[in-house]
């Protein structure tokens, strides 16, 4: 059993490219394939000037939350900076908010892939139906436990060959889109930029608000500091991973959804939910279709387990620090250097979630938690860097406070009502036990240090 003794700590066995490919996996190359239509609807056809958009925004808090990782190299994320620059108690507050971020991907996770593999079957009643749903569900969710259950460098292996896997689908999509615009080339010049600006249909608040939704393509970045103990070189490491991580995403995002509007310059799709899986029909036929289909259950059954893997370690870090029952929360399995516990129960929660909610309102559950991480985040390194600095630069002012802005609009204004009623009903649980376990916040929460 796990034991919550003082000797027994994470293992730093990750270098920097694992941390890049865990970073990858965690939000997915294909993540802008998902949103597409979305985002070209409400953007108008203007998807890869709203994604690079996005891109320079969160590189903003991506470079805050590389910044706060070098101050600070502890598992825990937000929770951890917040808790250390600013106070423990409004870093107890971020930690609880984040759990949703963590705790809700997987759950959203497991819901879409559950029902996107019931679309391979040949269904004939409600019943069955139902029953392959519960199984579905069930099954992803244990797998994302089992998977979390081993030892680091087990999960690191899994990621690279789910990061590989992704990878040559997105080259087959880019050598598709190549080859269909090779045998159906475009008109002049006009054609080749309209992706990036279409006279006919621009609207300054139309792409205002399709960046506000491109930027959902980045969340899950953050999750890269969760294994700051994990990490080898952390100080170096978590911040060149995490903004080279936003880079990358970025590009191939902005590549990717280039070639789409190129291939379909419209918005009349059959189905918006899952315009990309047309327009890769388009390109390469109906087995393209399938692959594409296919891919998007891969990525995001990588993004849940990473996701499920970083859960854990919040837990295990704010157990720890005895923010939450220390002998539970804080204990480590002394042969896989795992918290066990924290996975175990990450698992239960997911399996809850997955039969009480839907796709759209786990959504919005894990923005609420996530923008929430990512304000206070850049409120810690505006501290940090720039308030508390001996000497203070330009740079260190405008990017945190840049960030902050961003995610603060994208909080209040990119939301549903149920979301913000729900995610509020949860802060107050969280403030009601921390101000219990801390007679109303009058006693001080003591911090481990890392390692111990």
């Amino acid at each position: 059993m796990p034991t919550a003794n003082s000797q027994t700590g994470l293992k730093r066995a990750l270098g920097l490219w694992a941390l890049i490919i865990y970073g990858i996996v965690l939000i997915q190359p294909t993540a802008p394939m998902s949103l597409f239509g979305a985002a070209a609807v409400q953007g108008k056809g203007h998807v890869v000037t709203a994604i690079l958009i996005g891109m320079v925004a969160m590189m903003f808090t991506a470079f805050s939350y590389g910044r706060m990782a070098n101050a600070y190299p502890n598992a825990g994320s937000a929770y951890a900076y917040v808790s250390r620059e600013i106070h423990p108690s409004l870093g107890y507050f971020v930690g609880w908010s984040i759990i949703f971020d963590y705790i809700m991907n997987p759950i959203i996770c497991v819901i879409w892939i559950s029902g996107a593999t019931m679309n391979f079957i040949s269904i004939t009643n409600s019943h069955e139906a139902a029953f392959l749903k519960i199984f579905f569900i069930v099954i992803y969710t244990v797998l994302f436990t089992c998977m979390n259950l081993r030892g680091i460098e087990a999960s690191a292996r899994t990621n690279t060959i789910i990061a590989i896997g992704l990878g040559i689908v997105v080259v087959l999509f880019l050598g598709a889109a190549a080859r269909y615009l090779f045998l159906h080339p475009l008109n002049g010049a006009a054609d080749w930029t309209r992706p990036f600006y279409d006279p006919q249909t621009y609207s300054f608040n139309a792409v205002s608000n399709c960046a506000g939704l491109a930027v959902l393509t980045y969340i899950g970045f953050d999750g890269i500091s969760t294994l700051s103990e994990e990490a080898k070189n952390p100080r170096r490491n978590i911040l060149l991973a995490t903004v080279l991580v936003c880079a990358i995403i970025g590009i191939l995002s902005a590549v990717q959804v280039y070639l789409a509007q190129l291939i379909w310059p419209g918005t009349d799709f059959p189905n918006q939910d899952t315009a990309f899986c047309f327009i890769a029909g388009r390109a390469g036929g109906q087995w393209f279709f399938q692959i594409i289909s296919i891919a998007l259950i891969v990525a995001n059954f990588g993004s849940g387990a990473g996701a499920h893997l970083g859960a854990g370690r919040l837990l295990y870090s704010m157990g720890r620090d005895n923010a939450i029952p220390k002998k539970f929360f804080g204990a480590v399995n002394p042969r896989t250097h795992i918290p066990a516990n924290n996975i175990l129960l990450i698992g239960a929660l997911v399996l809850i979630g997955a039969f009480t909610m839907d796709y759209a309102l786990g959504c919005d559950l894990l923005n609420f938690g996530a923008l929430i991480a990512f304000m206070g985040v850049n409120a810690s390194a505006l501290l940090h860097y720039f308030v508390r600095a001996e000497r203070k630069s330009i740079w260190n002012l405008l990017a945190p406070v840049f960030g902050f802005l961003v995610c603060a609009y994208l909080w209040w204004w990119g939301l549903q009502t149920k979301a913000h009623i729900i995610g509020a009903i949860w802060l107050l649980t969280g403030i009601l036990y921390g101000a219990w376990r801390t007679n109303f916040f009058r006693k001080p929460m003591q911090f481990a240090e890392a390692g111990k």
